[in-house]
């Protein structure tokens, strides 16, 4: 299946599902093999500032609550696999049949950056990880992703390697 068939859909959830339901579709992809035809789950977020006790914090809050973003060629499996998933209510879109989003929709949205940003890294080496939450911190690069333009490091957390996704501009290379 080429990516140029796939599309963004938008799925309706249970409310405070949207984190559940990405990781079974995505374990549902990974046991059915369905890489490359469910290319991206998303559950979008925005950092917030909260001020509480007067102490500003920034804090991730979802988009879109009740809803998850997939990027996938719709096709039987595809559809069937998402659709059956625990905790989906549905594909958003007149009755059961699933609209993509328009490029114009997701540019909207704020999701689809026409501003492409590479970065020159390998798996093995060393970054350091400039903002957000996990700011100070340095791990090892395991896994790079171009598409999310993220890198999945190994942090040391309570003694244990945990991995953890950090974009490209939150990191740097030491």
């Amino acid at each position: 299946m080429a990516d140029s068939e796939a599309k963004w859909y938008v799925v309706h959830t249970y409310s405070g599902y949207e984190n559940k339901v990405k990781a079974n579709i995505e374990k549902a992809i990974e046991n059915r093999k369905l890489q490359d035809q469910i290319l991206e789950v998303s559950v979008p977020m925005q950092t917030v500032v909260e001020v509480k006790n007067d102490v500003k914090k920034p804090v991730q809050k979802k988009m879109f609550p009740a809803y998850v973003l997939i990027n996938m060629v719709m096709n039987d499996d595809t559809w069937y696999v998402v659709r059956n998933t625990r905790g989906v209510t549905g594909f958003v879109g007149p009755g059961s049949k699933p609209v993509p989003l328009t490029e114009e929709e997701m540019q909207n949205m704020g999701l689809h950056e026409s501003e492409e940003f590479s970065m020159d890294l390998e798996i093995g080496e060393t970054v350091m990880v400039t903002s957000g939450v996990w700011e100070n911190t340095t791990g090892i690069v395991k896994q790079i992703n171009n598409n999310k333009q993220s890198v999945t490091i190994n942090v040391d957390m309570f003694g244990r390697e945990t991995p953890v996704e950090v974009g490209f501009m939150d990191i740097k290379k030491i």
